[in-house]
């Protein structure tokens, strides 16, 4: 079983992973890698999905 006060740490992360998936998914794409930089912000949105029912 996971240590509740280990939740807060544990989604401050995900959000930040999300982030930078964002970020690195436009810049890869902005590179002319365009597969890549989609499946990247695809990531990014199933972890927001992840993150929305881990906060409820």
């Amino acid at each position: 079983m996971m240590d509740p006060a280990l939740n807060p740490l544990l989604l401050s992360i995900a959000v930040v992973a999300m982030f930078a998936l964002v970020w690195g998914g436009v810049r890869t794409w902005r590179g002319g890698e365009r597969q890549k930089g989609v499946l990247m912000v695809l990531c990014a949105l199933v972890l927001l999905g992840n993150l929305l029912i881990w906060s409820i």
